[in-house]
């Protein structure tokens, strides 16, 4: 039975650090399945088309290079049914630190007492892109600064289009 997992996400915009993750994600599972959050209370700073047009030309690559299926979609359910609808079995969470694993650590305990059959995994960020978050990468983005640091060349040029001053 192939491995799929779901790494759920924003990625508005996709950072070095969702690379990362992928990166790692690619050599856990046969089919990788991002999805990106659609959330009517939220206001991103990318459509959603822009975003999974995004994350299919970054993480693409590295999939298909892992030998890895790939398929990007979205939801706007809960992410355990999301991960159900795409055939996951694990679900792909990204650790910087502490503080993200206390709260995905409640996130996993929810997730399993709904779907039992879906187990999260979680991968800890590289010690490079542990800072990197999608929020300080738009604040700095909207004020002029050099984001091409902390996201790859294409999101960069992105950012650049959406703030040209």
């Amino acid at each position: 039975m192939p491995r799929v997992a779901l790494y759920p996400g924003s990625f508005d915009p996709v950072t070095n650090g969702h690379l990362d993750v992928v990166r790692q994600a690619v050599i856990l599972c046969d089919r990788l399945v991002i999805a990106v959050g659609v959330h009517s209370g939220k206001k991103p700073l990318f459509s959603t088309d822009e975003r999974l047009e995004m994350v299919q030309e970054v993480f693409g690559p590295v999939a298909a290079k892992a030998g890895c299926g790939f398929d990007a979609t979205t939801y706007d359910n809960l992410t355990v049914a999301a991960a159900q609808q795409n055939g996951a079995t694990i679900m792909i969470r990204g650790l910087r630190d502490g503080t993200d694993l206390d709260y995905e650590m409640q996130l996993a305990g929810m997730n399993q007492a709904m779907a039992g059959d879906v187990h999260t995994v979680f991968v800890p960020a590289s010690a490079l892109v542990r800072p990197i978050t999608a929020t300080l990468v738009r604040q700095i983005a909207a004020m002029g600064g050099d984001v091409s640091s902390f996201v790859p060349p294409s999101v960069a040029a992105s950012l650049k289009a959406k703030f040209p001053g």
